[in-house]
Formats: structure tokens, C-alpha cells, sequence
């Protein structure tokens, strides 16, 4: 077998097609809304870059500092020789699990950027020549299949991602999550968690303003692909938490009445002064939820690991024996 194989499991037109869908969809709906993977072009990327090092994000250092002290423990416990990664990117943090598992034999990073997939492989191979990379380009949030590899598999999903999916999304997927798994494989997961609210508001919508920047990225984007005349200027960045649902929203409100042409979809779109368009929920978690929530899709908490100053969590599971 190469040390690298590339997979599509996504038409060369997919992410145009859900581009449209998901503008044509969110915008015509009432409240407004898009789906936060829409930020991730190459400037929204550099942008998520530069916000992982503000003094006010915390979920990227305190999710490293967890790797750092328990991946030999995350290794001793799931023995696996398979490492896949869903919504891999840079598959940055991922290399101090690499780097932990002595016996793994194939890294199976799951993206929808062939670039960012190619790059990261490249990185990873010109440090570990032993490792064998099968990248798969795929939408993890739908219906997945995994190539053929040596078990035990552990399934890593990071960065507390998992949080921006609403309620419904997050059963179906951990759902998903679980068919992929047999007996013996587990799941670790990266879930923010539930703190004080300034702390969580501060984290997104830093003094610098570069969140605010990364959140009127996404009309750049829509401008960009599909020939529309949003003004990142007509509108202001919110960040907000929702104690009810225990998640921060991050929004775009209309400084006034507008109306914006988008072409490529034949629509008008129309927005009151104050209107407010939701790009993103982040939930927060706690470890009873959690665990109740892996149970439902038939898997079991085994471990449950914090930083320091218990901010982030990272979470053990697997199928119940």
C-alpha cells in the first residue's frame, strides 16, 4: 500500500451545490441563518488561525494542554493502530497523538478541503515515513464509510466542534459515529464546557476584533461564489449566550433596512435595521450531558480528562459491551 492515498467520497460540485442550498435555505428562513462551515475559505481559515492564539480564546490551549498531559493514557487505553480524524484541516493537534500510539499503522484524516488534506499528509509523512495516510474527501456530517484498516479504531473529533451542531444534528451524528464503530474502537471528543459567561462572550468577540472579521467573512464568501453584494460594513459581528440552551450565538444585525442581490440564486434578499442573521451556535457541555448523550447513540463514557483549570474536556467512549 502507498504511504498516501486519496479518496473522494464527494462530487467534484458538492461544496458548490451545499453552498447553494444552505444560502437559498437559511436566507428565505425565518429567523435568517447559515451553517458556520461557511467561514472556513482560505482567508476564513487564517482567520480561525489567528483567533486559536487571542489572549481571549482559550478552547485550542486548554484542548493542547489535555493532549499533551493524556495521550499516552488515551494510547494505553485504546490501543489502536487506526487513527481517524473528522474535520481533520491542519491536523495540527493530531500529531500528539501520532506521536503517542506505538503501534499505529494509518491515520485516515476526514475533510472537505482536498488542499488542506493534502498539505497536512505531506507534513506527516516527511516526519513519520512509517506512517501510512488514507485522507477521505467527505462531509462528516453525512452518511460516512471508512476504508479498510487494521483495528482497533479510535475516531477523534476535536476543537469542541461537535458543539455547533444543534441538538438534533448532534444525535444523528453521534449515531453515525457509533455504526462506524466495533466493538473494541472508541470515540474521543473534544467538548467545551459550560463556564462563566463573560469568559465565554470574551471568546467571541475579542478586543482585536478579529472574531467579528471571521464572522462577516462568510458574506465575502457568498459574495465571492455566488455573485452577491452583501457589505461587511452594513453589519455588526454579536456574540451571545443563550443560558437556556447553554450555547453562544454569533450573529450579523443589520445596521438598517437593506436589500442585497444575490445572482447566482435569483434572490433578494431583504433586512430590517436590527434584523439579525445567526452564522453560528456553539454549545457548551457538561459531563452529565455528555454522557447522555453518547448513551442515546450506544456508547459508553469510559473517560473524561480537563485542563487545569477545567475549561475543555476531552471524552473517552465506546460501544457497550
Amino acid at each position: 500500500m502507498p504511504p498516501f492515498q486519496l479518496t473522494r467520497t464527494l462530487p467534484e460540485d458538492a461544496t458548490d451545490a451545499a453552498l447553494r442550498a444552505d444560502v437559498l435555505d437559511g436566507l428565505t428562513a425565518t429567523p435568517k441563518s447559515l451553517p458556520p462551515k461557511w467561514f472556513y475559505d482560505a482567508r476564513g481559515s487564517e482567520l480561525f488561525e489567528e483567533i486559536t492564539v487571542l489572549p481571549e480564546y482559550y478552547p485550542t490551549r486548554a484542548e493542547r494542554e489535555i493532549l499533551l498531559a493524556r495521550s499516552g493514557e488515551i494510547a494505553a487505553a485504546t490501543g489502536a493502530r487506526t487513527l481517524v480524524e473528522l474535520g481533520s484541516g491542519s491536523s495540527e493537534k493530531t500529531r500528539h497523538l501520532l506521536d503517542a500510539l506505538p503501534d499505529l499503522h494509518s491515520y485516515l484524516p476526514v475533510d472537505v478541503s482536498e488542499s488542506a488534506l493534502k498539505a497536512a499528509a505531506q507534513a506527516l509523512l516527511a516526519e513519520r515515513p512509517g506512517l501510512s495516510v488514507h485522507a477521505l474527501i467527505a462531509d462528516f456530517t453525512r452518511t460516512l464509510a471508512l476504508p479498510q484498516s487494521p483495528g482497533p479504531r479510535l475516531v477523534v473529533f476535536l476543537g469542541g466542534t461537535v458543539g455547533n451542531l444543534l441538538p438534533a444534528e448532534r444525535a444523528a451524528f453521534l449515531h453515525a459515529v457509533r455504526g462506524l464503530l466495533v466493538p473494541g474502537d472508541s470515540l474521543l471528543l473534544g467538548t467545551d464546557l459550560v463556564k462563566d459567561e463573560d469568559v465565554l462572550v470574551a471568546a467571541y468577540d475579542d478586543a482585536a476584533g478579529v472574531t467579528a472579521e471571521f464572522n462577516k467573512n462568510v458574506l465575502a464568501v457568498i459574495d465571492r461564489e455566488l455573485g452577491a453584494d452583501f457589505d461587511a460594513s452594513d453589519f455588526d459581528h454579536v456574540a451571545r449566550w443563550d443560558r437556556g440552551h447553554e450555547w453562544i450565538e454569533m450573529r450579523l444585525r443589520a445596521r438598517s433596512a437593506l436589500t442585497v442581490k444575490i445572482p447566482e440564486l435569483d434572490l433578494v434578499v431583504q433586512f430590517e435595521k436590527g434584523e439579525e442573521l445567526r452564522t453560528e451556535v456553539s454549545a457548551k457541555f457538561r459531563q452529565e450531558g455528555v454522557r447522555t448523550e453518547l448513551a442515546a447513540a450506544g456508547l459508553e463514557l469510559r473517560e473524561w480528562w480537563t485542563d487545569s483549570e477545567g475549561r475543555f474536556a476531552l471524552s473517552l467512549s465506546g460501544p457497550h459491551q
